[in-house]
């Protein structure tokens, strides 16, 4: 006896099936058997084949009969193919209507950043709900770590809008005397935004939200390795904002490929800085600038005078508790001193618990491994042989569940793959020094990272922290709050990133700044005229240098 899945085939009708090994017989009930509605189809025709899917339900055949319920589905249409063309096309038609100047007014960019909070406000369930999908992220941590804080960069900049974009005065100097001068912040054009996976939210919403207050248009390339997000995304904006000027292109390499391949006037990416090359080089061959958000590995420096409990929660709200470690501003390691490691080790055991449970694992409040190859990745940090033997709490996992408990490692080899790539998850080597130049040794032996922290109530320390170590971000006494500061810039230096946004720097890195001189015809002096004479000269250099006694010399000197 042969089985077969069965499509669902005709709607709100009570069908049944006849069939044997080669052919499928439909009868519409209660038509009798033999009369003009009971007709055969091969099973392998290709014509019935693509009219077709499968539900889930099996009816098994025999040389007999069988029944099924059936319904009429639509036919599905194949999804069309983002290629280098298609991207062509796109840039085009968001460049035709950048270039009608509809972007450019203060209502329409009011307009967008009002719909996009109103999204922000009636959607905010259904973004919860994609992070839950992607990431098993905890409801309180997707709301506190995207939500609100795409909330708050929708607000200020509704708030901050007409300022931003109020044209900034400038002196002038007496050898333009009359004039005045201006800074104009002029949008870009076209741009693109291309986002990450591990806050799939924010990092797409933030700068979409810069480069709509610039007045640009917009396309958003969201991370497919978080598809529910990447595809609710499509969904809402293609719902609440201008297609004519803003657009999502979902996909994986191809389509992101196709998209480098065109003329932007700025991209900004956020991601590893293998990609980060990768979209350079593209960009290059158009002149294109860019904005590029990396990472590294970002140390937390720990000395021993400090409030213990308060710094180990701070730490663990910084790793575990930010997306079960995969972000770019986590805590990637620690350096403390030797005598005080255990103590740390300690604390951090006992605050772990009190957040996860005995059983982390098993905890609702912190996230899994957003992906089977990520999770075989960090698996493979924590055997390496140098490396297995320094678990000192926690390196417990489980692959069903895409899970590692947090893991602490004292004393790894500098050499270990732990210590030389970005970890990006929920393991943290702690690292011993015998003093506080040695810790600075080490973070400068690595490439310069996107946040550096440091602990400690010692102000000499606090100063030489800051003065001597160098990344794109610093928090003393805490981790990762500094991006949701307003004011401060988020950005990184060298392997960590280049440029930077958040709120006015957002606009500001999607703008130009054009500098405009207002002159009259009055007041027309000669002096910048042939023929040259040394008179000329002479006060040329006296009204260059600003000497008032040697202008009137030179003044006097012209009369004559």
């Amino acid at each position: 006896m042969d089985s077969l899945c069965l499509p669902s085939f005709f709607s709100g009708r009570n069908c049944k099936f006849y069939g044997h090994s080669n052919f499928c017989v439909l009868r519409n009930s209660p038509a009798p058997v033999g009369s003009r509605a009971f007709f055969p189809q091969r099973l392998n025709s290709k014509s019935f084949q693509k009219q077709i899917y499968f539900n889930h339900r099996c009816v098994r055949f025999s040389p007999f009969s069988c029944s099924a319920t059936l319904s009429v589905i639509p036919e599905v249409e194949e999804k069309q193919v983002f290629d280098g063309e298609t991207a062509n096309l796109l840039v085009k038609e968001l460049r035709k209507n950048f270039n009608s100047g509809r972007t450019k007014s203060y209502e329409w960019r009011i307009s967008q950043l009002e719909s996009i909070a109103k999204m922000l406000e009636e959607k905010e369930e259904d973004i919860i709900e994609a992070l839950q999908k992607d990431l098993a992220k905890p409801a309180f941590e997707a709301f506190i770590s995207e939500v609100s804080q795409a909330k708050s960069a929708c607000s200020e900049a509704i708030q901050e809008l007409k300022h931003w974009m109020k044209p900034e005065k400038v002196n002038t100097s007496i050898t333009t005397y009359p004039s005045s001068a201006e800074i104009v912040s002029e949008p870009l054009g076209v741009v693109l935004v291309i986002s990450t996976w591990n806050f799939p939210f924010l990092l797409s919403m933030d700068p979409v939200i810069g480069a709509v207050s610039a007045g640009n248009a917009v396309v958003l390339k969201p991370s497919e390795i978080s598809p529910a997000t990447s595809s609710l995304l499509a969904s809402l904006l293609k719902d609440y904002l201008d297609n004519s000027a803003i657009r999502v292109v979902e996909g994986a390499v191809p389509e992101t490929t196709a998209l480098l391949e065109q003329k932007w006037d700025k991209i900004l990416y956020t991601g590893s800085a293998r990609v980060g090359r990768i979209v350079m080089s593209a960009a290059a061959k158009h002149l294109t600038p860019v904005i590029l958000e990396l990472g590294g590995k970002c140390p937390a420096v720990v000395d021993s005078n400090i409030n213990l409990q308060v710094a180990a929660r701070r730490i663990i709200a910084g790793k575990w508790a930010c997306n079960a470690g995969q972000a770019c501003i986590s805590v990637d390691y620690i350096i403390t001193k030797k005598e005080f490691a255990p103590t740390l080790i300690n604390a951090l055991k006992d605050e772990l618990e009190r957040c996860f449970g005995k059983n982390p694992i098993e905890s609702k409040d912190m996230s899994r491994i957003v992906s089977p190859s990520q999770f075989a990745r960090l698996v493979k940090l924590l055997e390496e042989d140098q490396v297995a033997d320094k678990i000192v709490l926690g390196g417990q996992k489980d692959e069903s569940k895409l899970k590692i408990a947090p893991t602490i490692l004292l004393d790894v080899p500098d050499d270990s793959t732990v210590m030389q790539e970005e970890i990006f998850g929920p393991i943290m080597p702690i690292l011993t020094v015998e003093n506080w130049e040695d810790s600075f040794d080490i973070i400068r032996s690595k490439p310069k990272p996107l946040a550096a922290y440091l602990f400690t109530n010692d102000e000499q320390l606090k100063k030489d922290y800051v003065q001597n170590i160098s990344s794109g971000g610093m928090l003393i006494n805490d981790t990762i709050l500094h991006v949701a500061t307003r004011g401060l810039p988020f950005g990184g230096v060298e392997e960590s990133g280049m440029g930077s946004y958040h709120g006015k720097f957002s606009f500001d890195g999607f703008s130009h700044k054009k500098s405009v001189l207002y002159r009259s015809f009055d007041a027309d002096s000669t002096i910048r005229y042939p023929p040259y004479t040394p008179q000329k000269e002479r006060l040329l250099k006296a009204l260059i240098s600003g000497n008032i006694f040697q202008i009137i010399l030179s003044l006097i000197a012209w009369s004559k």
